[in-house]
Order: structure tokens, then C-alpha cells, then sequence
């Protein structure tokens, strides 16, 4: 195996002709050093050669990225991986086209991010490599986009926060998210495959509590109502009203993998619980948006559904046109409540906002994130390797994105 210094390339980006990686092809154009030695690689060599020249055109006075052609074989992967520190892997949906990938970068030592959602994959691929990945120090980290990066960081600067004021970890965490934007052909296609890949019961066990994290954590207080239960919203102090999430399991199995990754749970602590809604107006809105996504989760299980639905939708590769875009949103609001005795409750406040298309900061998080695995020997030699969550790359990463232009803060809150 290629020491990290004898690679040829530093970063590979691979699947750069889809909607997602041309976008991240952009933001490393624009924002990442111009001396940057990476390659944009894929099937066709073509669209990749078209790929460049659309690149050039954008900035020119720095170093154009190379070409690199792989099918998804062991042999091409290898061959790939092998080349480059880092590999960035925008060819989805995972769970049909990521395994191979994963596995080629686990045992050549090569650091790799991608922006999956798919949970049951997530768990399949940290069976299968956590421990490879380990041993030959390659950093894996899955779900690195608006899956699951925000509430991961968000989380870990919550728990970082009170761990440094008051030397304690965290209780209850609940969050609230709003996003506002449209999806890609890939995510479309995601949401229909992966129920014919994944059987109700393998979703099922992929997404119950703790399922990802390396050690079991506590079981979290029933505090819902029967109104809650029924009815999805209810009502947090300090967040307002919020509802059932579509995408609250797939970021609260990060979360929880990252609280068992960090001194196995000790750092967060031993009582943290993590939840997970999205943002509501009002008590209707909330109980119609819970009724919503019930209906469209039972409505995508029916195999016909899914075959008629693929009829109206982005193909993979394609998406909002960007000047469509530009108005989107993702705001996720956090709050956690310390673990100390006394009568005084102290919480802590915390926010990731970016407003901008939801798919270039996809491209912007895996770029930061590459930055960070190219740049910070330190970090990178502690963390070892293995199948691990954004929040592992800690103030760094913070640090980088908040220079992208993201809000991303923490703060007490005054005493109750």
C-alpha cells in the first residue's frame, strides 16, 4: 500500500458528470487552492473532457483538473484509489453503486466521503470495512452533505460547548429543521430503489436507536403525549412547534454513531438522547405535514407506486436548474440541556443556517471536508481511520465551513 506522500494525485472526485459532483467540481474550481493536484474521474471520458473545459471556463488561472476513466470493477477501482489521498464519491444511489468503492478505498488506505442517505447501506458498509478501514488508516465518513453533516456538527458543538463551561456532557437534545428546496434526480431514484434492495425488516433494524453507534446508549425518556403520538407536532421551549421530519432517523443514526465514536459516549455523555423534527407553523401544519410523509412512506412501499412515480421525475444526474435554486434554505435550530444536578437548568443553543442551493453546499461540505483530510496531519493521526461521521472532524471542519459563508454557532442560554 502507497504511503499518503507517494500518491500521485491529492483528491479525486469521482462521478463528476452528475448533478451533484458537477457542482462540487465548481466549488473546488472556485474556492480551493489553485495549486490543488486532483482529477475528476468516471465512465466516460467524453463528458468528463467536456466536464474540464465547462471548469476552465469558469476560472482558468489555476490548475485544471486532470482525467481518470474507472468502471465500478475491483480491478479499475483499485487501479483509482490508489492514485489519490482522498476520494470524494458523488455516484449514487450508494447501495447499488458505493460498496465497491468503499471497500477498494477501505484496504488501500485511502481517505473517501460521499453524501449517501441510505441508512441500511451505511450500516452494511461499517460491517463490512469499519475494521479494514482501521487498519490501514482510511477515513471513511458516509452521509457528509445535508445527510447528516449539519445536526452532526450542530450536536458536537453543543456537546463541546458545555463540556468546556461547565465540565459535564449532555441530556436531552432535540432539534428542529427547515429546509426549503427541491430534489435531485439522484435522490428521487434513492427513494425509489432502496425499498427493492432493503426488506422492511433490514430498514427497520438499520434505523432503530443506536443502530450505528459502536456501543448501545441509554434509553431515552417517553416525554410525548397522546396528542404527539398521534398527531406528530408538538411543542419544545425555545424552538417553537415542530413535527415528524422525513429525514429525522437517517441524521439521528449519525449523531448517535458519532456519540459512541467520541471517547465511547463519554465526551457527549452517558445520558445524551438525541431527536430529531422538522419546523411547523402552527398545530395544523404540523399534524398535516406528520399525515404527509406517513402517506408518502406507505405510498413509495407499494412497488407500482414507485414504477409510476419514476415516470415524472429528474432522471439520476439531472436537477433544479440553478438559477432556481438560489433561493433555498436549510436552518436547523438545536437544543440541549446539560446533565447536572441543581435546580438551575442550563441549556445551550445551537445553529447551522445556510441559504443558497442545497446541492452546491452538498458540493461545499465534501470539498471543506476533503480540505481537512488533505491538510490537518494532526487531526487525521488521530483519528486513525475507520467508518466515521463528520462531527470527528470537529473545529476544523466548523472552522472552514463558517469561512464558506455558514452560520454555524453555539451558546448558553441565561438561566430559567
Amino acid at each position: 500500500m502507497l504511503s499518503s506522500s507517494a500518491r500521485e494525485y491529492d483528491l479525486i472526485l469521482f462521478g463528476a458528470t452528475g448533478y451533484t459532483g458537477k457542482l462540487c467540481a465548481e466549488y473546488i474550481t472556485l474556492k480551493l487552492p489553485a495549486d490543488l493536484n486532483w482529477v475528476v474521474a468516471g465512465r466516460s471520458a467524453a463528458k468528463l473532457s467536456a466536464i474540464v473545459n465547462e471548469l476552465k471556463s469558469i476560472n482558468s488561472d489555476r490548475r485544471q483538473p486532470g482525467i481518470e476513466t474507472a468502471a465500478l470493477n475491483p480491478e479499475d477501482l483499485d487501479s483509482l484509489v490508489k492514485k489519490t489521498r482522498v476520494l470524494i464519491n458523488t455516484v449514487g444511489p450508494y447501495h447499488l453503486y458505493g460498496s465497491p468503492v468503499v471497500e477498494a478505498c477501505a484496504k488501500n488506505g485511502t481517505h473517501y466521503l460521499d453524501v449517501t442517505g441510505e441508512t441500511p447501506w451505511v450500516l452494511d458498509m461499517i460491517k463490512k470495512h469499519h475494521e479494514t478501514a482501521k487498519v490501514n488508516h482510511a477515513i471513511i465518513i458516509p452521509e457528509i452533505g445535508i445527510e447528516a453533516a449539519p445536526s452532526d456538527l450542530v450536536t458536537w458543538s453543543l456537546a463541546n460547548l458545555v463540556r468546556n463551561k461547565l465540565s459535564v456532557g449532555l441530556k436531552e437534545v432535540i432539534s428542529s429543521s427547515e429546509m426549503k428546496a427541491a430534489p435531485s434526480g439522484g435522490t428521487l431514484a434513492t427513494l425509489m430503489e432502496l425499498p427493492d434492495h432493503y426488506s422492511v425488516k433490514d430498514m427497520k433494524n438499520s434505523m432503530r436507536p443506536w443502530a450505528l453507534s459502536p456501543i448501545p446508549g441509554s434509553k431515552p425518556e417517553k416525554s410525548s403525549s397522546w396528542v404527539s403520538k398521534i398527531f406528530g407536532f408538538r411543542s419544545v421551549p425555545k424552538l417553537g412547534i415542530v413535527t415528524t421530519s422525513m429525514f429525522a432517523s437517517t441524521n439521528e443514526s449519525i449523531v448517535q454513531r458519532s456519540w459512541g465514536l467520541q471517547d465511547k459516549g463519554k465526551f457527549y455523555g452517558s445520558k445524551f438522547s438525541y431527536t430529531e423534527y422538522q419546523k411547523a407553523d402552527n398545530r395544523a401544519s404540523g399534524a398535516a405535514a406528520h399525515f404527509f410523509i406517513l402517506f408518502v412512506l406507505f405510498a413509495l412501499s407499494i412497488k407500482p407506486v414507485r414504477w409510476l412515480v419514476k415516470k415524472f421525475v429528474y432522471a439520476p444526474g439531472q436537477g433544479p436548474v440553478k438559477e432556481s435554486t438560489k433561493n433555498e434554505l436549510l436552518d436547523v435550530r438545536t437544543i440541549a440541556t446539560a446533565d447536572q444536578d441543581g435546580r438551575t437548568t442550563k441549556r445551550a443553543f445551537g445553529r447551522f443556517r445556510y441559504e443558497g442551493g442545497m446541492y452546491y453546499l452538498t458540493g461545499l461540505l465534501l470539498a471543506e471536508a476533503a480540505m481537512i483530510l488533505l491538510q490537518n496531519d494532526d487531526l487525521t493521526k488521530k483519528l486513525g481511520g475507520g467508518l466515521l461521521t463528520p462531527a470527528m472532524l470537529g473545529q476544523s471542519f466548523i472552522d472552514r465551513l463558517r469561512n464558506a459563508g455558514v452560520l454555524l454557532e453555539a451558546e448558553m442560554l441565561p438561566d430559567e
